[in-house]
């Protein structure tokens, strides 16, 4: 059935746009190359927080809140923990993105 393998190539190719687009906010962006590691510390910095969040920082600045959620960073191995699992889920995106395409061209 002909609408069965357009929709399954639409499928395809909606996933590689979310996956491409997706990719490029978390991983190649150049303030958060390669990876940002808030999805597996759970910490942000003040200076990261001051500038991608300015009106949350704000108010917590201003109502005196700021230094009730400071925290010590988690640590080396929380880090390299972060940064494997990390790297496996890009390798693996990048394979999936490399054999949809091998498929639709090969």
């Amino acid at each position: 059935n002909v609408a069965i393998i357009v929709h399954s190539d639409e499928a395809l190719l909606a996933s590689v746009f979310i996956f491409t687009v997706h990719f490029f906010n978390a991983h190649i962006r150049p303030e958060k190359f390669p990876m940002d590691q808030v999805i597996f510390t759970g910490v942000v910095s003040g200076h990261e927080m001051e500038e991608e969040r300015p009106e949350q920082f704000a108010r917590l600045k201003e109502k005196g809140e700021l230094e009730k959620y400071q925290t010590k960073y988690p640590g080396v191995l929380s880090e390299a923990i972060g940064q494997l699992i990390g790297i496996t889920g890009v390798a693996i995106g990048m394979l999936c993105l490399f054999l949809i395409a091998w498929g639709f061209l090969g």
